[in-house]
């Protein structure tokens, strides 16, 4: 069974929109690895009830990549929630993953795990997708006595006593492990701290204790005791497994159509260029001076088809003193491509300088010099002609197309980067020239 074209699918993790001849949605998943997922719908070797009856129906796959599984997963369920897809219903995929509660609107709150998030006035933290780390974690925390909150579900309150009989019989009470504030052994003011505490850990501010925990686990290994050692190692796991969350609010309506956008955008631009996979790991470049003074360069990377702030990088140029725009932009691609190569970075998917066929060119050089090896093409501004190699002329695209748009949003972001960098070395220069 071929099926829609899948090659503009990554092999990455993210978000799948199946879609008919209408560009209905009809089903939304979630997967470690799209590519993979999405051709088991149409591997014959493999019938399925629900992948017979909704693979001739598909016409087209969109996607949204996604940064993790956590923000996968809070992707599929307002997708599924914002389009209700027949087969998600039909099929009642709408999965219920599971919450961390604290249940301050008791008088002596308890740590629990729950499946739905309710307006009762407890503090609910998640949803997460593997609950298997959830709640090795929550046992830890309790083994350890961070957060020695009651195990019972037991309803009693300063007004409504616990039954002595039910105390007499509690064995967390008898080996000491529960504050037990049935039995009044801690006051309610300081019971309440130590929930009160619960809730900023699990907000996210537990740095101390995991730096604790890996002291712990180092400790541990130099005695060789690797049993233990394994168990501390499996708490951080867990404790950075919580800390990379995402909250539900991060994902508003307004954002879909911009994700989905910018994924067609990496899809389109695979088209247009050939290019053998997604482009979803893109650096822009461009050069800046005033007539020759302060030249500087700019590195912009997007992901996914937004832009990825945290790799972006500037340059002073060093080896052109006169107006070369060729060699400024050969000596900060080659400085980019040193790096990736002495650091052993993941390397992008495509390089993309600002300019026409000399820009090109001479980044080509740069990457032959080095011995590297990536796609690369330039977006001349005048008539946003985009230049490949091996191609004598100019690659003209739509105004419509998306690949044409996301060019243009790389080209401008690295534009403006290396302009703000420029004036930030000139307003220096002015100061030291008046000081």
């Amino acid at each position: 069974m071929s099926g829609p074209g899948r090659s503009h699918l990554p092999h990455a993790c993210g978000v799948y929109l199946m879609r008919d001849a209408a560009m209905r949605v009809l089903y939304v998943g979630k997967a470690k690895d799209l590519a993979r997922r999405v051709a088991q719908y149409f591997n014959p070797n493999k019938p399925d009830l629900k992948n017979q009856a909704l693979a001739p129906l598909i016409f087209k796959i969109d996607y949204l990549a996604c940064s993790s599984e956590r923000e996968a997963l809070i992707w599929e369920r307002k997708l599924i929630g914002e389009h209700q897809p027949f087969f998600n219903s039909m099929w009642k995929d709408d999965k219920s993953y599971p919450f961390v509660k604290i249940t301050l609107e008791e008088e002596f709150p308890r740590l629990i795990v729950v499946r739905k998030k309710r307006r009762d006035g407890g503090a609910y933290f998640g949803p997460y997708p593997h609950v298997s780390a959830v709640r090795s974690l929550l046992k830890a925390l309790w083994r350890r006595k961070v957060f020695p909150l009651r195990p019972c579900d037991y309803a009693f309150s300063s007004g409504k006593p616990l039954d002595p009989a039910k105390i007499k019989s509690c064995l967390y009470y008898h080996t000491g492990e529960c504050p037990a504030p049935c039995a009044g052994r801690i006051a309610p003011a300081a019971y309440r701290r130590i929930a009160q505490d619960a809730v900023l850990f699990f907000e996210g501010r537990f740095g101390r204790l995991k730096e604790r925990l890996r002291s712990e686990m180092r400790k541990a290994s130099r005695k060789l005791e690797y049993e233990k050692a394994a168990r501390l190692r499996d708490n951080v796991l867990a404790l950075e497994h919580m800390e990379e969350r995402v909250l539900y609010e991060e994902v508003r309506p307004a954002k879909v159509a911009v994700r989905l956008d910018a994924s067609r955008g990496v899809s389109d631009l695979q088209e247009a260029l050939g290019l053998r996979k997604p482009p979803l790991h893109v650096e822009c470049f461009d050069v800046s001076h005033l007539f020759g003074k302060e030249a500087v360069g700019s590195m912009v990377c997007f992901k996914a088809g937004e832009p990825h702030k945290a790799h972006y990088r500037r340059f002073r140029i060093r080896s052109v003193e006169d107006i070369d725009d060729f060699a400024a932009m050969a000596e900060i691609v080659s400085r980019r491509v040193r790096r990736l190569q002495a650091s052993g970075e993941e390397p992008p998917d495509l390089l993309v300088v600002d300019g026409g066929k000399g820009q090109l060119s001479a980044a080509a050089g740069a990457l032959e010099a080095l011995g590297a090896s990536f796609p690369l093409a330039a977006l001349a501004k005048r008539e946003e002609e985009v230049f490949v190699l091996g191609r004598a002329g100019p690659l003209r695209l739509g105004r419509e197309r998306a690949a044409l748009r996301l060019l243009q949003r790389l080209r401008d972001e690295a534009h403006r980067f290396a302009v703000t960098y420029h004036r930030l070395l000139r307003k220096k220069e002015l100061f030291h020239e008046t000081a």
